[in-house]
């Protein structure tokens, strides 16, 4: 990963920072996407104590339209190119909650954001060879379902919704860039014991943080199937995949279906007003 430059959401805590970390350790240089400036500027303290490099933080709101655009606008202009864009920050909204464009959290955090910001960078991972994209997902997609008449849905069923979502994202994508180029792939982590869910209201909270401390894995090791697809040259060239403990997986059929993958394609064009077409 020596002088590579790798751009990170949610990296400020759990996976994406153990991710960051480990990657500019390697030689990496990490541009990071945040939310909080306090956590973004401890995070990036770390990485320069870690490995002294020219990395880099934008914060932005990714659960806004306008702040997806904006920061992945930013980064392209920044950056003449990106060797691995790793799309990890999510969260899990168990209250009916609308971001200021209306749409569930749910929805935007976990799906539109992976979809704005790949595309705003796609151009520069095209001029870099070898590039790749990695999205987090989850087991939890298996739950899902594509309800395209009420896609704008939080609970349970609207994260494990975004989850598939981002599956059938991967899967659309990887058909529109082909062979030989970016590759694109999916990762499920396992229950990580992180801040994931934090920011939920109890029962859910307190629910979570004894799953957490009864079961959950530690950051490091939920960060190995990202950091196995941001670097191993085992999946070179391998694209539209879903990777569960460093190994190809089967996703469900909803995460396979061709139809709904060009349908949520055509609706997240049409609610963020960016497209690509090869």
């Amino acid at each position: 990963m020596k002088n590579r430059t790798v751009v990170i959401t949610g990296v400020t805590s759990g996976i994406g920072e153990v991710a960051a970390l480990r990657l500019a350790g390697r030689g990496a240089r990490i541009v990071g996407v945040a939310r909080d400036a306090a956590r973004a500027a401890a995070t990036l303290a770390r990485l320069r104590a870690a490995a002294p490099a020219a990395h880099a933080m934008h914060l932005a709101d990714l659960s806004v339209i306008a702040e997806m655009r904006r920061v992945g606008a930013e980064i392209a202009a920044a950056e003449a190119h990106i060797d691995v864009l790793i799309n990890n920050a999510g969260a899990v909204f168990m209250a009916h909650t609308r971001t200021a464009d209306g749409l569930a959290a749910s929805f935007a955090t976990n799906h539109l954001a992976y979809y704005v910001v790949t595309l705003q960078l796609l151009g520069r991972l095209q001029a870099t060879p070898g590039a790749r994209i990695v999205c987090t997902s989850s087991r939890a997609h298996r739950y899902g379902r594509m309800d395209f008449d009420h896609l704008q849905r939080d609970g349970l069923g609207g994260y494990a919704q975004s989850k598939l979502a981002n599956l059938l994202f991967v899967r659309r994508l990887a058909q529109l860039l082909g062979s030989g180029g970016v590759t694109v792939n999916a990762a499920h982590p396992g229950f990580v014991a992180t801040r994931f869910a934090d920011n939920t209201a109890q029962p859910w909270r307190l629910l979570m943080q004894w799953r957490k401390r009864t079961t959950g894995l530690t950051p490091e090791q939920g960060a190995r199937t990202l950091l196995y697809l941001a670097e191993s040259p085992a999946v070179a060239g391998k694209s539209g995949g879903y990777y569960v403990d460093c190994r190809p997986a089967e996703p469900s059929p909803a995460a396979r279906n061709d139809a709904d993958a060009l349908r949520l394609w055509q609706v997240s064009a049409q609610l963020t007003s960016i497209d690509f077409r090869p």
